[in-house]
């Protein structure tokens, strides 16, 4: 190489040193948000903020946002907070005691769960803080900072200064992996109880779990309402209604009938997972409730969190081509359930007719009443177990009827008796109550 080669070179080098030195002084000096690379924040763990969470992901955060917009009712189910009191007013004799007989309405998006919590009527003075556990991305850590005995032991009207966030990031992600997580202690103890660690499961199955987290029954247990799940001897209906029964659990006693009810919250999670098809198919619940979508070339996960029957071609068709089939499926399965679950509560009905006339009547057989009151216990606990749940069956089709047929067989049972103990086969009549047009209310 001769010296004239050289020095061009020697001249590009330093040319080039200098373009790169005034670029980075360049990046150096522009504001964070107008960097070409896009530049990942520290997320403190458990932050509660999911405004935070989203400066590194703002499709997942923006997509988020729409829940506030979750307002649209499907044919059974929905988002418009609609009242199920006013839409079945048998629920009004079904849970008559329990507040859920004044005010039961359907849940919103999961941006509105604290506000529609504070706001519902079933609130009251001595309500236990407990009732927060699913409503709030400020959880995990106050459950880290206090545990969640003390955080149980604590009213509603105590910790409500405490709780500011709707759910969001932290109730399901760890901040500095984003990997899906169980944040719900409540959750750990019911798995570790089966024997499992969620640890150790893939991410495809954490795609379910995760939503465990809320999405399940629970009970309030002891004076310190410490919340548990049922899951001891397994989590099929008739699992958790053997727990109930050993550990002799009552959530309230029905007027006049004196039967020791229970009352089912949302167990979305015990019915997919109960061998229903598509839980067997290694379906999770993320892919239809959370379907993926591109944005540009950004593929990421849905998280306006909703029906698939409000998106069906992205939800369904995923693995359905024809999508128009798929949805009349739902179509006719939904409606199949729905009828089932009204016959199911006409006898359950008639049940607490009867056993509320042979419970008044003095010389009735007490244990052939205790029996009924029984009957009526489980037959109702089956009943909720659907009801309660929020796919009107779709979840688990074959299981869901198999629950309510069931359900209806101990609440005629339960009548049944009930005539047997009083000695009256009047109490045998069938459809005592009928549906008042008029007011839309249930009377005799």
């Amino acid at each position: 190489m001769n010296k004239y080669a050289l020095l061009v070179l020697v001249g590009v080098i330093v040319l080039l040193s200098a373009a790169l030195i005034g670029t980075l002084v360049f990046m150096t000096n522009k504001p964070v948000e107008s960097r070409a690379v896009q530049v990942i924040y520290d997320i403190a763990p458990m932050e509660p903020n999911s405004e935070l969470w989203g400066r590194n992901f703002p499709n997942q955060y923006s997509s988020f946002l729409k829940t506030r917009g979750n307002v649209l009712d499907t044919t059974y189910n929905g988002s418009s907070a609609f009242s199920h009191l006013e839409k079945d007013p048998r629920q009004v004799l079904l849970f008559h005691g329990m507040p859920f007989s004044v005010d039961y309405n359907d849940d919103r998006g999961h941006e509105w769960a604290l506000k529609d919590v504070n706001e519902t009527a079933r609130i009251g003075e001595t309500t236990p803080g407990t009732c927060y556990s699913c409503k709030s991305s400020d959880n995990p850590g106050l459950w880290a900072e206090m545990g969640m005995a003390e955080y149980d032991k604590m009213k509603f009207s105590e910790l409500a200064p405490h709780i500011n966030n709707t759910i969001g990031c932290a109730n399901c992600h760890e901040s500095e992996t984003m990997r899906l997580i169980v944040t719900n202690p409540a959750l750990e103890e019911a798995l570790e109880a089966q024997g499992k660690d969620w640890r150790t499961f893939s991410r495809q199955e954490m795609r379910t779990v995760v939503c465990a987290n809320c999405h399940v029954e629970y009970y309030f247990k002891g004076d310190g309402k410490y919340l548990t799940f049922p899951w001891q001897n397994g989590t099929n209906v008739e699992e958790m209604y053997e727990y109930y029964t050993e550990v002799g659990f009552k959530d309230w006693e029905y007027p006049e009938a004196l039967t020791p009810m229970l009352k089912v919250q949302h167990p979305e999670y015990e019915m997919f997972t109960a061998n229903s098809t598509h839980y067997n198919a290694g379906v999770a619940c993320a892919d239809c409730h959370m379907p993926y979508v591109r944005d540009g070339a950004a593929k990421y996960s849905d998280h306006n969190i909703r029906s698939p029957l409000l998106q069906p071609e992205r939800a369904c068709g995923q693995c359905h081509n024809d999508v128009t089939y798929v949805t009349g499926r739902v179509a006719i399965i939904q409606d199949q359930v729905y009828k089932t679950k009204i016959a199911t509560e006409d006898a359950i009905i008639d049940a607490i007719n009867a056993i509320k006339a042979a419970t008044a009547n003095p010389a009735s057989d007490q244990a052939l009443l205790a029996e009924a009151r029984e009957l009526h216990r489980k037959s109702q606990f089956y009943w909720d177990f659907v009801s309660a749940e929020n796919s009107m069956g779709f979840h688990n089709p074959q299981y869901v009827l198999k629950v309510l047929a069931e359900s209806t067989d101990l609440a005629r049972q339960a009548q049944m008796k009930a005539a047997q103990a009083a000695n009256d086969p009047s109490l045998l009549q069938i459809d005592t109550y009928y549906l008042q047009q008029e007011s839309g209310a249930l009377v005799p």
